[in-house]
């Protein structure tokens, strides 16, 4: 996306019809998505017209602009860093759902936290067992059941445990399936009344991980997800090189759900706070050899 954009700007002297369409087709094709695209690229024409900019290389900077627009992330949208909160992360299996979660553990153990971690996938061993081994690197604690026990006797377990040794921060790691709606509510929805009525002074994020690889497969799953349950952010995984970098900005636009986190590794370590400042001056700083450097900086 980075380089196709270069190419547009640098091919182009003057800002006519046909530079538009390349540098739409730049965007859409950088998984960026055609309604979000489409509302930049409006916003771009009207500020190009209003401030009479005759150049590609002014142009630039308003298309920065105007991608920045459709990121915009509440400055409130961290606070559940510093009080007592519940982390409900979801997603289907395979994006990183569970290395997210002990990635997110040893963030908040090295903030001094204290961390539970709940291991509410009882469907796979395999996610049980990958669980544990991640809240050993993080030398949290981690409650679990037994393999096709009831998930919500696990999250009855785990406020359990959270209350009995003042947990500053429960981490819940749930099934990953999308296959039937109907169970995944019921169970999200046994989840919350147990965590409402058990753990009311607690603040609560609904995560979703995201594999930013997937491109607009994974605006689909959030938009399943958003509909069984209030989601408070997203994690998008896999921003190491190998995805386009729009569905960032398409996931923001489009279902108003600020990106929180982005996995650029597979260390612990590499589970970063997202900026949205930061991730738009990576796509056009063009002394920048590897743009993900400056994505943020690290907890």
């Amino acid at each position: 996306m980075v380089k196709g954009l270069d190419n547009v700007i640098n091919g182009y002297s003057d800002i006519d019809e046909d530079f538009y369409e390349d540098l739409e087709e730049t965007l859409i094709m950088g998984d960026m998505g055609v309604n979000a695209t489409s509302r930049v690229m409006d916003n771009l024409r009207a500020m190009v017209k209003e401030q009479n900019v005759r150049s590609t290389e002014e142009c630039r900077k308003l298309l920065i602009e105007s991608i920045r627009n459709e990121m915009h992330t509440d400055e409130h949208a961290y606070d559940f860093e510093n009080k007592k909160t519940v982390l409900f992360i979801i997603g289907v299996n395979g994006v990183g759902k569970t290395t997210s979660v002990g990635k997110l553990a040893s963030i908040f153990k090295n903030k001094g936290k204290k961390v539970l971690v709940a291991a509410a996938d009882t469907y796979r061993a395999a996610a049980t067992e990958q669980l544990e081994e991640w809240a050993k690197r993080a030398d949290v604690p981690i409650i679990k059941g037994s393999i096709g026990a009831d998930p919500a006797s696990v999250i009855y377990d785990s406020v359990n445990a959270a209350k009995a040794k003042d947990t500053d921060i429960l981490i819940v790691d749930t099934a990953g399936r999308l296959h039937n709606k109907k169970n995944l509510m019921e169970e999200l929805r046994k989840m919350n009344r147990i965590l409402d009525q058990q753990l009311p002074e607690y603040g609560r994020e609904n995560l979703i991980v995201l594999d930013a690889a997937t491109g607009q497969n994974a605006m689909s799953q959030a938009k399943e997800f958003d509909d069984v349950a209030d989601l408070t952010g997203i994690i998008l995984t896999k921003m190491d090189g190998t995805s386009k970098g729009g569905i960032a900005v398409a996931i923001c636009s489009e279902l108003n759900i600020p990106v929180k986190f982005i996995g650029v590794g597979e260390q612990i370590d590499d589970l970063q706070r997202f900026d949205a400042d930061e991730f738009v001056k990576a796509l056009f700083d063009k002394e920048e050899e590897d743009p993900i450097d400056i994505l943020t900086g690290k907890y």
